[in-house]
Parts: C-alpha cells; structure tokens; sequence
C-alpha cells in the first residue's frame, strides 16, 4: 500500500518509465494525467486563446472536444468524415484559419470504431500546418493497427493521447496519457496542477504496467466476444448494419425506431448508446462487448425490446 501521509510524486518518473518502456518511448515524452479529458482540455489551454482561436474536429467524434472548446471559449470547425468513415485531409487543410492551433483525430473513432488510414494521417502531419495533430488513441489496444506512439519522434508537432479506461478496464481509476515530443510534453507538464495525480491512482496503474500479459490476454478474450456478438446483432432482421469495428465496441444500424429502442433497453436497466444524431449514423445504436454474461443480457433484452418497440 502507498503511503497516504505523503504527497504523491509530481513527475510520476516510475509511471512514465514502465509506459514509456511499453510504447517504445522516451520517458521525457509522456504526460500523465486525470483521463484523457485532462490533456484535452490542457492542450486546448495551453495554444489557444479564448474567444479567438479555433479547432478542427472530424465528426462524428469523441464529444469531449466539443465540450472542452465550449469550456474554453473556442471556435469549432467541422470537417465531416466520409460516408466510410474516414477523414478527409484536403478538406481538413482547406478548412483550417491562422487561428486554428489543433486538429483532432480519433482513431480508433468514438462512435464509429473504426481505424483513420495512416496515409491520411501522414498527408495532414506532412501539410504545412502550423499546429497541433492530436490522434486519440482510446481504443488502440484494440486495433490490429498499433499505436502511432513511435510517429511522435518524426513528428514533434504530433500528439497521440491514451487511457486506462478501456483495454486495461481502469475507468474508475481516471488515468490518461499524452504522448508527445519532449517540448510539447514539457509545458504540459508546468500547466498541470503539482500533485494531478493521487498516489492511489500512480499504485494501481504501476502495478498494471508490471503485469501487461493479463490486459493482453483480457483483450483477446474481448475480440473473441467480438465476433459473437457481431454475428449474433447480423442475425437480427431489424439490424441492417454492424459497422466494422478495432475498438470494444460496435456502431450498428437499425431499420427504424433507435431512439425508442435505446430508450426503452435503458428503462429495463441495459445501457448502450443512441448515436443516431450524429453526422452519418442515422438510425444508429453503439454497444460496448463485456463479458459474456453481459453480452448474452444484453442480446436477450436487445431482441425483447425491437419485438415491443417495432410491433407498437
């Protein structure tokens, strides 16, 4: 047990080296801090100025950049993905102003799960661009492209954002990391509140880190679960499409009635995503892939539900 009487760490140096080990990485390039919602807002306090400068987003997308701009009094530009997904770099680089100081990039994206091509991200990273690109790595672990972590040594302007979140099942425990050159990292580091991190917190992750073959295994356990359930939502007749997904989750479509459905699976205490407001996921729904008991509930309810909603 750590010693609570003492103030944690502010560097976080044994953190940063297990991550850094782990992303083949020096330890001078990683950020540590409370979820990546911390760095997100950071990176948008540290090169923006309120109520002149801008972002570009690439929806649909992680909500949290529209929040945190809205937060720091930013301009939002949209540049919408494509029909399958992907962004669009000429568009992107056509869109953005001198006042624009970041580019998001979500990949795997949040709602969609799919990977951005890495040509597409080398076209925007190599433009003359004069920000900041920051690829949300979230889901990586899931993806059987790999991180873009090492991109970070080619590209100084490059951040790539992680989280204990998701593949290492940390959620409650609020732990992200930014990945950067060591500049970059360096004023994110005299921003950050001394002791951001609390020692609880700093404990659990370390331990985690010293123990990567459990989270790898639990991964695999969730592709295999992945599969399933893929195969059992493309059984549904009232499902039209399940979206390919590198993430832990699934973006599907329904032929009609998403918002009754999600509502309805909620009241009955199964919790998944309404996404059919977003840009191109008309008719939409998002579900997370638990474990194989809360799939199998999930599945069951999903089923009872279309027969309620869809009849009435």
């Amino acid at each position: 047990m750590p010693a609570f009487n003492c103030y944690p760490d502010p560097h976080q140096a044994k953190l940063k080296k297990l991550y850094a080990d782990w992303r083949k990485v020096d330890p001078d390039q990683i950020f540590v801090g409370v979820g990546s919602d911390e760095a997100i807002d950071m990176l948008m306090r540290m090169v923006c100025v309120p109520a002149k400068d801008s972002i570009l987003i690439c929806p649909p997308t992680y909500g949290m950049y529209k929040v945190s701009s809205a937060v720091n009094d930013l301009k939002v530009i949209s540049v919408p993905l494509t029909e399958d997904f992907q962004i669009r770099p000429k568009e992107i680089l056509k869109a953005v102003t001198d006042t624009t100081k970041l580019i998001w990039l979500c990949s795997p994206n949040n709602p969609t799960a799919n990977d951005i091509d890495e040509k597409l991200i080398t076209e925007v990273l190599d433009s003359d661009f004069k920000g900041l690109v920051v690829v949300d790595e979230a889901y990586v672990d899931f993806s059987p492209r790999g991180s873009l972590a090492s991109w970070t040594k080619k590209y100084p302007q490059l951040v790539v954002l992680q989280t204990f979140s998701k593949s290492w099942g940390l959620a409650g425990v609020r732990c992200g990391v930014a990945i950067s050159s060591p500049d970059i990292v360096g004023y994110m580091n005299r921003i950050k509140a001394p002791y951001n991190m609390n020692v609880m917190t700093s404990q659990v992750v370390r331990d985690c880190l010293q123990n990567l073959p459990k989270m790898l295994q639990t991964v695999e356990e969730i592709k295999k679960e992945k599969k399933r359930v893929k195969a059992a939502l493309e059984s549904i007749p009232h499902v039209i499409k399940v979206f390919p997904s590198s993430a832990n989750f699934f973006l599907f479509r329904v032929k009609s009635h998403s918002k009754e459905i999600y509502r309805t699976i909620a009241e009955s205490g199964v919790v998944i995503r309404y996404r059919g407001d977003n840009h191109g996921c008309s008719e939409c729904l998002r579900a997370t892939v638990g474990r194989p008991e809360d799939n199998d509930a999930f599945l069951k309810k999903f089923k009872e539900i279309i027969a309620k909603v869809v009849k009435a």
